[in-house]
C-alpha cells in the first residue's frame, strides 16, 4: 500500500519539503531503485501545489543523483551507488558544550531549541515585504548578475556609505570603501593587511568570538585588553602597547559583543592617544551603528582614518544571511586590502549588494529600523527585570543592542555546566570563556535579548537555581 505524502507546512517553501520527504522514503526503501516516481500532476493534486514546484523537487532530486529523468516516461529512481552519502548531523542540543562549541555549531538551527545565547535576531524580526521588493528588484538586472562584480564592490552602495557615513562626522569617499562579505570577512581581511603570523595583535577581552578564533588560525600571536563597563582598561592597555608592541587593536566599541557596554568619550581618547603614541592601528568594528538608541561617535570620525580602519555592516539590521560589510579606510590600505580580497575569493556578490541597496534605499527602512530598536528595547528592559529578579549581576546595563553579560555570582553553577543543563532542556546559552582569547574560565554569560526575555528562560533559570 502507497502511503500518502505528509502535509506541507504552508508558510515554509514547499519545494524543499517535497525533496524531504521523497529523499526519505528512497533512503528507506519505500521507493526502491529503478521504481517510479509519482508522476508530477499526480503528485501536485495529492500536495495541492502547481506542477512547477514538483518539477522544482524532481529536478533537484536527480541534480542530487536520487532521480533519473527518462524522456516521455517520467522520474524513476536511481540505484544506491549513484547517490552521495548523506552524512549525519547531530543537532546543536546533541553536542557538548565545550571551549570550540560556539564556533562550531552557532549556525545551526534546531527546530524548538530557544537560541538565548546567539548573535542576531529572530527570523520574524525582519520586514519580509522589503526583502521581496528587493528581491524583484535586483532581478531586473539578471545580464549583469552573470559578470564578476567590482574589485571594491557594487559603486551605488559604495556611494551610500560614503553619505552615510558622512553623516556620522567621517569623511570616507567611494574609492576609499571596500564592501566585503560580511564583517568577518573584513576583520580577516584587515588582520592579514596589518600583520604577519607571529606578530603580536591586542583584541577586547572578552571579545567577538569568530574574530579570535580567526586571528589563532591566522598565526598571529592574540593578546586581550581587559574591560570595564566603559570600554577597556585604558591603563592595562596601555602597558599592553608598551610590552608588546602591537601591530593593531581589534575593537569592538559600541554595543560591544559580548558585553553589551560602549567607550566612554574619556576611553575613546586615551585609547586613539595611546595608539598614536605607540604607532598601533585601531580598527574599529562597529556593526551594531545602526542598533544604537541615537547614532553616536565613532573613533574613525574622531582620529580619521589614517590610524583607524572602520568596519561596518548591515546584516543585523536587515537580514543575517544578507553578508554585505564593509571597510572604510585610507587609500594606500584599501588598495591593500582589495588585492587581499581579491585573492582569497575574488568579488564579492553584486546580488546581494544590490538587495542591500534596495533595501537600504526602500522608503521604509527608517521606520522598520525604529520599530525593530524600540521592539528591542522592551525586550532588553523585560530580560534585565528578569536578571534582578533572579539576582544575578549584571557586567553594565547596556544602552541597547543585542546583548546582557551576567553572572549566576559566586554561589553559581560555572557557566560551562549551566549551558550543559540548559542544552539538555533545549536552551543554548554561550559560556563566556568562549569570548577569551586564551578560553579561560570566566563567571558571565553572553544573552541575547531578543531570545531571552520570554518565560522558557525565567522558568529555567529559576528552577536550576531552586534545584
Amino acid at each position: 500500500m502507497t502511503v500518502p505524502f505528509a502535509a506541507l507546512q504552508r508558510q515554509q517553501p514547499l519545494a524543499p519539503q517535497i525533496i524531504e520527504q521523497l529523499r526519505e522514503r528512497i533512503e528507506q526503501r519505500q521507493l526502491r531503485p529503478g521504481a517510479r516516481a509519482p508522476s508530477i500532476r499526480q503528485l501536485a493534486r495529492e500536495l495541492q501545489v502547481s506542477p512547477s514546484t514538483v518539477v522544482e523537487a524532481y529536478d533537484r532530486l536527480a541534480a542530487l543523483g536520487y532521480l533519473q529523468a527518462r524522456r516521455g516516461a517520467g522520474f524513476f529512481v536511481t540505484e544506491r551507488r549513484d547517490r552521495p552519502a548523506r552524512e549525519h548531523t547531530p543537532k546543536v542540543t546533541e553536542l557538548a558544550v565545550d571551549a570550540h562549541w560556539l564556533s562550531r555549531n552557532v549556525y545551526q538551527t534546531d527546530a524548538g531549541a530557544l537560541q538565548a545565547g546567539c548573535g542576531w535576531f529572530p527570523p520574524d524580526w525582519f520586514d519580509r515585504d522589503s526583502r521581496q521588493r528587493a528581491l524583484k528588484q535586483a532581478a531586473r538586472y539578471d545580464s549583469e548578475l552573470a559578470e564578476y562584480g567590482h574589485p571594491q564592490g557594487y559603486a551605488p552602495l559604495r556611494r551610500y556609505l560614503e553619505d552615510w557615513l558622512g553623516e556620522a562626522g567621517m569623511a570616507a569617499p567611494a574609492e576609499h570603501i571596500l564592501l566585503t562579505q560580511g564583517a568577518s570577512q573584513a576583520l580577516d581581511l584587515v588582520a592579514c593587511c596589518v600583520a604577519r603570523p607571529g606578530e603580536v595583535v591586542l583584541v577586547d577581552d572578552p571579545g567577538y568570538c569568530n574574530l579570535l578564533s580567526c586571528l589563532t588560525l591566522r598565526g598571529f600571536t592574540v593578546i586581550g585588553a581587559p574591560w570595564t563597563p566603559h570600554g577597556p582598561d585604558t591603563a592595562a592597555l596601555e602597558q599592553l602597547l608598551q610590552t608588546h608592541q602591537p601591530k593593531a587593536f581589534f575593537t569592538n566599541p559600541w554595543l560591544q559583543n559580548p558585553t553589551g557596554a560602549s567607550y566612554s568619550p574619556a576611553t575613546a581618547y586615551r585609547v586613539l592617544q595611546l595608539a598614536e603614541q605607540y604607532g598601533c592601528y585601531v580598527v574599529e568594528d562597529n556593526v551594531s551603528a545602526e542598533l544604537q538608541a541615537v547614532r553616536g561617535q565613532t573613533l574613525a570620525a574622531m582620529a580619521g582614518l589614517a590610524r583607524v580602519i572602520y568596519i561596518g555592516s548591515f546584516s543585523k539590521t536587515l537580514s543575517p544571511g544578507l553578508r554585505v560589510g564593509f571597510v572604510a579606510a585610507a587609500p594606500g590600505m584599501i588598495d591593500a586590502l582589495t588585492h587581499a580580497k581579491m585573492i582569497a575569493g575574488l568579488t564579492s556578490s553584486s546580488l546581494a549588494e544590490r538587495l542591500a541597496l534596495a533595501m537600504l534605499t526602500d522608503g521604509r527602512y527608517r521606520k522598520n529600523l525604529e520599530r525593530l530598536k524600540t521592539r528591542l528595547a522592551h525586550a532588553q528592559d523585560a530580560t534585565l527585570a528578569m536578571f534582578t529578579e533572579l539576582g544575578w549581576p549584571l557586567f553594565t546595563a547596556p544602552a541597547g543592542g543585542l546583548f546582557v553579560w551576567a553572572s549566576p555570582g559566586d554561589s553559581g553553577p560555572d557557566p560551562l555546566r549551566l549551558a550543559e543543563w540548559a542544552r539538555a532542556a533545549d536552551i543554548l546559552l554561550a559560556p563566556g570563556c568562549l569570548f577569551r582569547p586564551d578560553r579561560t574560565d570566566t563567571p558571565w554569560l553572553r544573552f541575547n535579548v531578543a531570545f531571552s526575555h520570554g518565560e522558557a528562560l525565567r522558568r529555567f533559570l529559576l528552577g536550576y537555581r531552586r534545584g
